[in-house]
């Protein structure tokens, strides 16, 4: 009971600044430049900036190392995904403009700001560090590879500058990665962060959320809430999401990593990699799209779908994982 009402009330506030995007453009108050504008803000700067002070806040010397040994599972389940999206990519002809964020839904979660209260108000904090684990892995993921994808899905790219970007290294090393890279040498350099950069860094950083929000509110009114919909591409990536990630998940926690690999997986672990592989679809889905001139309005309706799915899916999940 306590999973479905912290789920739902994850969901409401999320769903709540999303309509507060999409009033206020349809009031006319956010001009048309405003999407383009804050989308370079989150993605340049207050994204690096959340993802540092996590690091900071989250994890110390002596937990990163220790850390590492449990990544082989999340590390294993993404590698899985990812390999079961492309495959869908193909066998679906998925068109350009949308492979990235199709497969994105599929193998990267939205860890840092639906994942990590959930986990919390779920489990409390002493799974915190088994959550950081999930969520190295899952930031990795997402900044080094999976938003390449993104930007390698551009459809005003002819072929060969795709050829381009395959060995083009600075586009594979985002801010965001670069924050989280940064972070991880700060910390072990075990300098104390000054306070008033703490500060500042943290101010920045809860930007993301809301910012994302809105213009995930800021598309929705541009094309107008019909756009909402059940099309395959939608649902194959609702699927992958919801349910091959996490059984998966599943698999890698009860079989394969006790059986196979000989790991000791303390419950609470493998309950909280089930619970993050679940999460709903990353919120800068839209934005990464809006900058690869891809399907804003796909990722913009896979989003939002995943959101208000995830109503369901947590209290499901909660009661096959006990």
């Amino acid at each position: 009971m306590q999973a479905f009402l912290s789920s739902i009330q994850s969901v409401v506030v999320i769903v709540l600044i999303m309509l507060l995007g999409y009033i206020l453009r349809k009031q006319g108050w956010l001009a048309d430049s405003f999407g383009g504008n804050v989308s370079k803000l989150i993605t340049q700067i207050a994204l690096p900036a959340s993802i540092f002070m996590s690091v900071q806040n989250n994890l110390t010397r002596g937990k990163l190392f220790n850390l590492f040994a449990g990544l082989l599972l999340p590390f294993i389940g993404v590698v899985i995904s990812y390999i079961v999206a492309f495959i869908l990519v193909k066998v679906l002809k998925v068109k350009v403009g949308r492979r990235g964020v199709f497969i994105n839904t599929i193998a990267n979660a939205n860890t840092i700001f639906i994942g990590m209260p959930l986990n919390l108000a779920l489990f409390g904090s002493a799974a915190t560090s088994y959550f950081l684990i999930y969520y190295i892995i899952n930031t990795v993921s997402t900044w080094a590879f999976g938003v390449f994808l993104i930007k390698n899905d551009d459809p005003t790219l002819v072929k060969a500058e795709k050829q381009h970007n395959k060995i083009n290294w600075r586009k594979i090393l985002p801010m965001p990665l670069v924050g989280f890279f940064v972070a991880v040498i700060w910390l072990l350099t075990g300098i104390q962060l000054p306070k008033f950069l703490g500060d500042t860094f943290n101010y920045v950083g809860n930007l993301v959320t809301p910012l994302s929000l809105i213009y995930i509110g800021i598309v929705l009114a541009n094309a107008g809430l019909k756009s909402i919909h059940f099309d395959k591409d939608t649902v194959f990536a609702l699927l992958g999401r919801f349910i091959l990630a996490p059984v998966v998940m599943i698999l890698l926690v009860k079989w394969f990593g006790p059986t196979v690999l000989h790991l000791d997986i303390a419950n609470l672990m493998g309950k909280t990699f089930i619970v993050q592989s679940a999460t709903p679809a990353l919120a800068v889905l839209p934005i990464l799209a809006g900058e690869a001139h891809g399907d804003v309005d796909y990722a913009t309706n896979v989003v939002v779908l995943s959101t208000l799915l995830f109503i369901i899916v947590v209290p499901v999940l909660m009661f096959i994982i006990g």
